[in-house]
């Protein structure tokens, strides 16, 4: 199984970045702790980060035929981007949508998810564990 791990803008600013929400841990702990992981479940992935919207879209596309899954937090991107939400639609890749923080107890604005209704799940508020469970979840459920 091959999982394809996308992350929005500002995540590589992780440790940096509002440590109150997101915590003290920075992105390269995110990321070891995702691969740490997956080799445990035998799990092929990769990661991906950008904060450039075309980049993510490009990668969405990219991951079509080779990919068996997508975790994907758009950050930013979550509350503004249809062409983001074309893409997961058109490659029909099943994924789940996972956020760091507790979306729905922050700024009216967060409240906004276009992927949200196509997602096969929803994580939000497990801090970087999300991912994990993300990972648990496609990887049982494909």
């Amino acid at each position: 199984m091959k999982l394809l791990v996308i992350n929005g803008p500002n995540l590589n600013m992780l440790g940096i970045r509002e440590p109150d929400v997101y915590g003290k841990s920075t992105y390269r702990d995110l990321c070891e702790m995702i691969e740490a992981h997956a080799k445990k479940k035998n799990i092929e992935i990769e990661i991906f980060q950008s904060n450039h919207e075309g980049s993510l879209v490009d990668k969405i596309q990219e991951a079509y035929g080779k990919t068996d899954g997508i975790v994907i937090n758009p950050a930013a991107y979550t509350h503004t981007s249809v062409a983001i939400l074309d893409a997961l639609k058109a490659v029909a890749i099943p994924f789940v949508e996972i956020h760091i923080s507790r979306v729905e107890e922050r700024e009216d604005f967060r409240q906004i998810s276009f992927i949200r209704p196509h997602a096969m799940k929803t994580i939000t508020g497990h801090g970087f564990n999300g991912y994990l469970e993300a990972i648990d979840y496609l990887a049982e459920a494909l």
